[in-house]
Formats: C-alpha cells, structure tokens, sequence
C-alpha cells in the first residue's frame, strides 16, 4: 500500500520545497511530490528534512572487513552497516594487489552484488594498480605498472561489467591510449596517487578522464609555478573532484577554496573508509600494510602517513554544513548526486525522482542522521 512523507523540506532532484507530501509507491519507488494535502497514510517527519539516500563511491571497507578480504559474507555486513552512515548505495573499492586477487574480488562481487541486502552495491571503483610511488599512500607500489587495456578487460570480464570508475596515474607510460580505450567503454576514468604535471594530467582528461582521486591528497600540489595535479583539478571545467571532509585529510578552509571554485555540482564526498570504520581506535591492516587508529585518523605504522579514513558519509556532509562551506542541500548534492553522476550511476540512484528507487534519509534542522530507508521501508533509526 502506498503512502506520503511530510517533512519541513524536500531536497528533490531540481528544487527544495517546503512542507509538503512524497508519494511512496506500494512497490517501494518514489511517487510524485505534492503540497496539497493527500487522502491515504501520511507518514509525519515535521521538524526533518528528507534527502535522497547518500552514495559512497570510494569506500574499501567497516565493522572491520575490507573489499580486499574478498569474502562476500562480509561485503554482505559493510553494506548492512552503511545504512547508519546514511549510504543507500556504494562501490565496493579495492587496493592495489596483483592481478589475480583483483580478478578474484571482481568475481565475487559480479556473483554476488545483487544479493546485497543493505546499502546496493551499484558498481565496483578500482583504486589502482597503475599509480606511481612519489604519492602511493597506503597502495603497495610492487603491484604498480602501466595500463593495460586487456588486463583491464579481464576484469571487467569477471566482475560482469560491475566496474565502473578506475583510477590511474596520468604519467604513466600508456595512460592517455588506456584512457582513452577505457573511457568509451562507458568506465569513468579518474587520476590519482601520481606526482604528474598539469600538461599530463590535462592529457589524460582531454582523452577522456572524468574524476579527480581524493582531490590534494597522493597528488601533486598547486604552486604558481608548477600547478600540478591539484591545479588541474581546480581548472579543468569538466571533471568532477572526489573530496574527504574529515578535517584531517583536507583543511577546511582548503576544502572551502575547492567547493567554491568547483560548486557543488562539480565535488563528490567520498570517505575513503578502510576496515576500521565503525570500530573502535586499535591496530588493522590495510591492504598488506599495518595501520594504527586513533583520534579519528587511520595511519600507517611504516611512516605515519594517511591510510584511509574512518569517515562515515553523513558525517562528511554535516562537516562541510558546518564549516559554514555549504547548504544542507549543497552537502547532501555532493553526497548523492554529484557522487553518483561521477561514477556513471546517476540514473539509477542519488536523486529523489518518480519510479526511482525509494531510498531517502530524514534528517534533523543541525543534519543528524535520524532514519535511513530502503526501497521504501525503513531500515535504520538512530
């Protein structure tokens, strides 16, 4: 049986209305939005907004699983928990490793993702292998080596065309042809871990990248001289900038610089989670990597740089709503659809519009998470 939402706010796919009624279909899509009151059930949020459901599209792991365990009885668990992060859908994101663990994750996913009962799996984000060493981060460099679009095709092959954003450095031998070759394949193609000039990373984007990895982080820096990766992804007028608003990775006034420049409409939140998202601060691993948590941070123990983050999504979006860097709505574009449009799944999730699955948030006025649903049905309450 279908039923109506009434909140304070909207935030729909072109506006943000006031008040008003969203029609839940019975077959858990979203019907039509109205401001006359409807005959039926009418299920009251006064006091709340309503967004569309967040999409992680950089996230390798939580509850103490990573993508790279390839074990799908825990992708199964992080995407049952990513309901309380406010992620409705996401894209399992692996590590650098050789080719053959890669194929093997690939397989299990494409087997698997529809399976998933909590957060939808809507694609796979391959972070790696064909990155440099000056800023690998936490990817193990002896897996490193230049694109290779039959490789690439290998895997696409066993994950049954899930793959649908990879990242590369843009110096490597080979990157602007592989972009190229993989970019018309409908894969979004983003750059990344690469120490590049401006001039090769505009290469790689006139050849069809797309997307910028953890934009300032494991990249090439902005100076007047030298603008670097960081100075191509504020430039380039059509490529969107994944961001992590933690307040670690980025500062805020950085993150501030890059928003304004860019506009929401142009920056995805991404969290860049590992393991130890919703876990307690310890000792894990990242990849092959020993990682300390503490104070919010993931770091590694070989060097103390970054290792990921313990960000959860809806926190990325309260964060930049209160740095004074954006609107509730702003923050939740960045979240949902921006994210989505990023890795080619903008018309399948990240917008509330008619016949679309019915995944949405309920927030309060200061944007706590307060109930996640799914399909309809509500599936997370704080």
């Amino acid at each position: 049986m279908s039923y109506y939402i009434h909140a304070d706010k909207f935030f729909l796919d072109n506006t943000t209305e006031n008040g008003g009624y969203l029609e839940i279909t019975d077959d858990g899509k979203f019907g039509t939005y109205t401001s006359a009151k409807p005959t039926g059930k009418i299920v009251d949020y006064s006091g709340c907004y309503v967004s569309p459901g967040l999409v992680d599209t950089h996230i390798h792991g939580l509850l103490g699983h990573d993508v790279m365990d390839n074990d799908w009885n825990k992708i199964q668990e992080m995407s049952e928990g990513l309901l309380q992060a406010g992620v409705t859908s996401w894209l399992p994101t692996t590590l650098t490793a050789s080719a053959d663990q890669l194929d093997a994750v690939c397989k299990t996913i494409g087997d698997n993702y529809q399976d998933a009962k909590g957060a939808k799996i809507q694609g796979i984000y391959f972070e790696g292998p064909f990155f440099t060493t000056e800023h690998k981060g936490a990817q193990n460099p002896k897996y490193f080596g230049d694109p290779n679009v039959e490789t690439f095709k290998r895997w696409q092959k066993s994950a049954k065309g899930l793959i649908k954003k990879i990242a590369i450095a843009p110096e490597r031998d080979g990157a602007v042809a592989f972009t190229k070759a993989v970019s018309q394949m409908g894969v979004s193609v983003a750059l990344g871990h690469s120490d590049a000039t401006f001039e090769q990373a505009r290469a790689s984007v006139e050849a069809g990248a797309t997307v910028f990895t953890h934009t300032f982080n494991g990249m090439s820096g902005l100076s007047h001289h030298a603008p670097g990766m960081v100075g191509a992804a504020m430039s380039m007028h059509n490529v969107i900038d994944e961001l992590i608003c933690d307040g670690h990775h980025v500062e805020p006034a950085a993150a501030r610089i890059l928003i304004e420049d860019k506009r929401p409409d142009h920056v995805a939140l991404i969290t860049d989670c590992m393991r130890a998202g919703l876990m307690p601060d310890g000792d894990y691993v990242l990849g092959e990597f020993p990682v300390y948590v503490a104070d919010g941070m993931a770091r590694l123990k070989d060097g103390d740089s970054l290792a990921g983050s313990v960000l959860q999504l809806k926190q990325a979006v309260q964060n930049v709503v209160n740095w004074n860097i954006s609107t509730p709505e702003q923050a939740v574009q960045m979240a949902s659809k921006t994210a989505a449009i990023s890795s080619k799944i903008g018309n399948q999730c990240g917008s509330i519009l008619p016949d679309r699955d019915a995944d949405f948030l309920i927030w309060s006025h200061d944007m706590d998470l307060k109930e996640t649903y799914l399909d309809g049905k509500s599936r997370y309450q704080a």
